[in-house]
């Protein structure tokens, strides 16, 4: 059998009015199918919130408030349409990968109980999800102890990777592909794993990371510091979303 790195992948990416996902709302989004290396379809939203988009995110991802308006559709329709995509490859027996993905999972997740969609749980018959990758989780299981940033663009530099349009859903969610497909390369251990045993790995990884993280900044000065251990959902924002947190 195909080492997974080898056969389907698909990116996902989000581009947000925000930094917290049971808040912050889909601005645009992207699914970027790669078989083999070679793209095989690309698919990208750009939604109307429904709110106003913050000038500090726009100067980051380049939408507007006017521009979301005029040009974008109903933020309903295009998370509806962005988890049927992401299940319907799922369903094909794709892995997902997404840097930092339980952000934009749990963001979408989010934005569907919001506006009363079925969760990709129901869509699935109960799983969560289907299998995900995640770079940013395996890069900091893989090579814990590297001095750096772990941005999708710092990341891309350490594996070789060419992102030329940051933050543009579409490019961030191509780099993401490109990064764990040289992470697989680089690392044999991760490779050789089923995309089944990987997620799995990948849950615990980030339970460690998140452990971590969290008793440094307590010995920081921040004694109330919590670090969410779930993944790639995170625990619970999509609840506090139905319950009308958002």
């Amino acid at each position: 059998m195909a080492a997974w790195h080898g056969g389907a992948l698909v990116g996902f990416d989000l581009e947000t009015t925000g930094t917290e996902p049971g808040e912050s709302r889909i601005v645009t989004a992207a699914v970027v199918e790669v078989r083999g290396g070679e793209v095989r379809e690309r698919r990208g939203w750009l939604a109307d919130p429904g709110i106003p988009i913050p000038e500090q995110a726009s100067a980051i991802h380049g939408i507007s408030t006017a521009r979301a308006v005029a040009e974008g559709r109903p933020v309903r329709e295009v998370a509806q349409e962005v988890a049927a995509a992401l299940v319907e490859h799922w369903r094909r027996g794709a892995v997902v990968v997404a840097y930092n993905a339980a952000f934009d999972l749990t963001l979408l997740s989010a934005e569907l109980a919001r506006h009363g969609l079925p969760s990709l749980s129901d869509r699935l018959g109960g799983a969560p999800t289907g299998p995900v990758v995640d770079p940013l989780t395996i890069d900091r299981a893989v090579d814990r102890y590297r001095r750096g940033k772990r941005t999708l663009e710092a990341v891309c530099g350490v594996y070789g990777v060419t992102l030329d349009d940051a933050h543009d859903a579409g490019a961030d969610a191509l780099a993401a592909v490109q990064v764990a497909r040289a992470i697989a390369d680089r690392h044999p251990e991760v490779a050789g794993l089923t995309p089944a045993d990987l997620h799995d790995r990948q849950g615990a990884w980030h339970a460690r990371w998140a452990r971590d993280f969290q008793s440094y900044l307590r010995r920081q000065g921040s004694p109330d510091a919590v670090i969410d251990t779930a993944w790639p959902l995170r625990g619970l924002i999509p609840s506090q979303a139905r319950a009308g947190g958002a």
